[in-house]
């Protein structure tokens, strides 16, 4: 039977309480105040970066080879015309003869994008189809959705071989219900009246396509063992429970508190939280919510044990938080407070699709190259090896850097290059197995950067270019997770 064959997610480090938030905002609107703190990605952080480090924890123990379908799903993609799956196709360094798609303009995407993935997979037309939802919204400044509104991402890879949770059945329900809205060209969510999205959505739709999914697989919700949704609102989440007969045991922690609604990637962070608990046997339905709802359930197989190790998942992320104790930061970072640049900063540098196309795998991939005749690791690629004792020429095969760990060879902090978070840090990296090259590095501050420091790499962007409407993106080094 097909199913979940792996699994990962991805949370931003910096988590800010929303004290501080409602304590700069909070005059204009008293009524917004939210108790907890939520995730907010870094200013070189967007949907696509978090999709790339879901989909790399999603990789682990996984041979890339076999995976013939990447789809993302989200609403707050960097391009309107390019489409995000492949450049995350790209930065995975997968085969070129794949199925990309990019699945968006509402939250429910991302079981959308899982539904799509199985049903791929189960018609033989591919052995292994991966989903990587991700959004990264903003809240309009004084706004209730500034507080709510969290960053992160999951993914899910599915496949017939070991699975480690069999897709059991699914419905759908689909409506037209405007809720939150945004047009083309808007950088922020807009909302319709709170009650009305309580009454005659939250409380409809979830619980809508729950029930009929039940009805069709012949399930009693009792014998479910976690149920996970997404609800913008407290109350309305123990009552959509109170009214599916739910023990509070079994319901899945939302993560409002602690990360956010985090729109398309909810409902599949839950799901990824929820399987991350989970034993063999048990059943677990997720739902989602936007324009209706998709419930699918599983049920979890003896093979979840041996994978669980691999991953990060939600709860290692979770730990390894940040505090984030500027308003003026987190705005800046999401590019809604203008900063003064310098002449360094408003120098921006052109950016070349014919050269991007002809070093993709390098830019986006990290890609270099290993010598076949001493296995020597070499970035970025050469033609003739580096190493003094060996010198052949041609021999080189590609050799994938992204995921492999290394440590700090040197760093330093320029404070004259324009940094959204000052000072820009960068250094040499040595990583494991071979090879030398130099990063920028983030998330951390200067005083923390030791040199032989364990670091890995994250794809991160690189800048934006306004102008011409291009989001660079790059490898960066950060401090090893875990």
């Amino acid at each position: 039977m097909a199913g979940i064959v792996s699994y990962g997610a991805y949370i931003p480090k910096y988590r800010i309480d929303r004290k501080i938030i409602y304590k700069a905002m909070g005059w204009l609107n008293p009524a917004t105040y939210m108790p907890g703190e939520k995730a907010v990605v870094n200013f070189d952080e967007d949907s696509l970066t978090m999709a790339v480090a879901a989909g790399m924890d999603c990789l682990k123990g996984i041979d890339r080879n076999n995976v013939d379908v990447a789809f993302y799903a989200g609403t707050t993609a960097p391009y309107l015309e390019r489409q995000s799956a492949q450049i995350m196709a790209t930065a995975f360094d997968l085969r070129s003869d794949i199925r990309t798609a990019d699945f968006t303009d509402s939250t429910k995407s991302g079981t959308t994008a899982l539904l799509s993935a199985f049903e791929a997979v189960k018609a033989d037309g591919a052995k292994n189809a991966m989903v990587c939802a991700s959004d990264c919204r903003h809240g309009k400044p004084g706004s209730a959705q500034e507080e709510i509104f969290g960053d992160s991402a999951a993914s899910i890879l599915m496949g017939q071989e070991n699975v480690v949770a069999d897709l059991i059945g699914s419905h759908s329900v689909s409506y037209d219900f405007v809720d939150h809205w945004r047009a083309a060209g808007e950088k922020f969510d807009r909302q319709w009246e709170d009650r009305f999205i309580r009454d005659v959505a939250y409380k409809n739709f979830i619980i809508e396509a729950i029930t009929g999914l039940l009805k069709k697989t012949g399930v009693d919700i009792k014998d479910v063992a976690k149920v996970a949704y997404p609800c913008l609102y407290p109350g309305d989440f123990k009552g959509i429970a109170k009214k599916m007969g739910l023990e509070q045991s079994q319901v899945q922690d939302p993560m409002l508190a602690n990360v956010g609604y985090t729109g398309t990637s909810n409902s599949i962070m839950l799901l990824v939280a929820a399987l991350e608990d989970a034993k063999p046997g048990d059943k677990i339905i997720v739902a989602s919510f936007g324009t209706g709802s998709d419930a699918v359930l599983f049920e979890v197989t003896d093979n979840l044990e041996k994978i669980k190790s691999n991953h990060r998942g939600v709860k290692k992320h979770l730990a390894a938080k940040r505090e984030l104790n500027s308003y003026e930061k987190m705005i800046s970072f999401r590019n809604i407070l203008p900063l003064e640049k310098g002449i360094r900063g408003e120098a921006m540098p052109f950016s070349a699709m014919t050269e991007l196309w002809r070093s993709r795998e390098q830019i986006l991939g990290l890609c270099g190259s290993l010598c076949k005749n001493c296995n020597t690791p070499q970035f970025p690629p050469q033609i003739m090896c580096v190493n003094p004792e060996c010198g052949v020429v041609g021999q080189m095969e590609k050799y994938r850097f992204a995921d492999k760990k290394g440590k700090l060879f040197t760093y330093t902090g320029d404070s004259l290059a324009y940094s959204v978070n000052p000072p820009a840090i960068y250094g040499m990296v040595d990583f494991e197995g071979g090879g030398r090259y130099w990063f920028d590095i983030t998330d951390l501050d200067l005083d923390d950067a030791k040199v032989n420091m364990p670091v890995e790499m994250s794809f991160r962007r690189k800048y934006i270019d306004e102008k011409f409407g291009i989001h660079s993106y790059a490898w960066k080094a950060v401090p090893v997770l875990d």
